[in-house]
């Protein structure tokens, strides 16, 4: 078997989609005889038939409808370098990689994101998921190019876009406690009682500690749906998001033990870039987006 060329493969793949040699010069601006010469060569090369050409109209062998499949994946391929070239030569990015920490809510932050990309289709979304000083390492780490958590804002190589406020609430389920929860609770009160806690995602940054009870039992999770399952079912106490647990405040399946002793923790929600980096267009248009729309975020007040 001879080599063939991608020339060869396109006019090939033009006769199956056009149905006959005169279809396929004509999409391929070519003449017949240049298609037909083409697909007899690549033929020749490969030494097997991919056309029956015994009835009015060319059809394909069990052969040829075999290479065709394989014929279409390397075309398809090829469309897809041809498109990253033409990326590359304008300054479009052909990725954009986004991260969503977990004091975001999932819907409003997946709602940003899908409104963009459906529109820049040939921008891929690189997502992944961080909690507490995850995000923020990421960016650093230049393997982010947004975040939406919370950043350090005196930091000067960042900048950012306000989201809101995230109320985090100390909550128990109704028959956790052998006493009245209420905002009184003491923390020694508290100390002997398990504390669910989210894992930190950072590799190498100090870890943030919000309001974790040192030398008192201890569950770690990845998520906050997770904790707050662990919560509901009374296996142990913590802080949720207030956007994630509003009708179970309100209906009592959850109460809070908010008061002096564990006021709760309140998060300042942003989309954040690197200041200190270029921006590609897309990225650029992105950010833009998230400016417009920033509004939209459905945070619940703190005294919900």
């Amino acid at each position: 078997m001879n080599s063939f060329t991608l020339q060869e493969i396109q006019c090939f793949d033009a006769v199956v989609r056009e149905s006959g040699f005169q279809g396929a010069a004509l999409l391929l601006n070519r003449s017949h005889a240049a298609v037909f010469a083409a697909v007899a060569k690549l033929e020749d090369n490969l030494g097997v038939a991919l056309f029956d050409r015994s009835g009015y109209r060319v059809t394909l062998t069990d052969a040829g409808r075999s290479f065709h499949r394989k014929a279409q994946m390397l075309l398809s391929e090829m469309e897809t370098l041809e498109l990253h070239a033409r990326q590359l030569a304008m300054g479009e990015e052909t990725h954009l990689r986004v991260v969503i920490g977990d004091t975001c809510p999932l819907n409003d932050g997946l709602g940003l994101l899908s409104d963009f990309f459906s529109n820049h289709p040939n921008t891929r979304l690189d997502l992944h998921f961080e909690t507490i000083g995850g995000p923020l390492e990421r960016l650093f780490e230049d393997e982010a190019d947004l975040i939406l958590h919370w950043v350090e804002k005196s930091d000067p190589r960042l900048e950012w876009i306000e989201l809101g406020t995230v109320s985090f609430v100390p909550v128990v389920a109704p028959d956790f406690l052998p006493f009245s929860p209420s905002g009184s609770v003491s923390i020694e009160q508290m100390r002997r009682f398990t504390q669910c806690i989210i894992r930190d995602t950072a590799r190498a940054a100090q870890k943030a500690n919000f309001y974790v009870m040192e030398g008192a039992p201890q569950c770690t999770v990845g998520d906050h749906l997770t904790k707050k399952e662990i919560i509901l079912r009374g296996m142990a106490w913590g802080h949720l998001p207030l956007f994630m647990i509003g009708d179970d405040l309100r209906t009592g399946r959850l109460l809070s033990i908010a008061g002096d002793h564990f006021p709760g923790v309140e998060v300042e929600l942003v989309a954040a870039r690197r200041r200190d980096r270029p921006h590609g267009p897309v990225a650029t248009l992105l950010w833009e987006h998230i400016k417009a729309r920033a509004s939209d975020m459905s945070l619940p007040a703190s005294g919900a």
